[in-house]
């Protein structure tokens, strides 16, 4: 059966995958480095983002706040 799926159709699914996996671990990288900062204005604090603390210090893994800060680059970026 797989002869009859073209080779190329998975090599794009997987490049198309990859780049998407690595802008969400760039963004979630950002986001934790940013959260002290954004927790002014209740972002980082939201129910979906995680802090860890290990070893003396306290990590950040801002799911929620990545999700929410892509709809509204999202919405933004529809408007524009």
């Amino acid at each position: 059966m797989e002869t009859l799926r073209p080779l190329g159709v998975l090599q794009v699914y997987s490049s198309i995958m990859i780049k998407w996996l690595i802008t969400l671990l760039v963004a979630l990288f950002v986001l934790s480095l940013l959260a002290p900062r954004l927790s002014r204005y209740g972002l980082g604090r939201l129910p979906g983002d995680l802090r860890i603390p290990l070893r003396g210090r306290l990590y950040y893994v801002p799911f929620a706040t990545t999700v929410l800060l892509s709809l509204l680059l999202w919405g933004i970026g529809k408007l524009l």
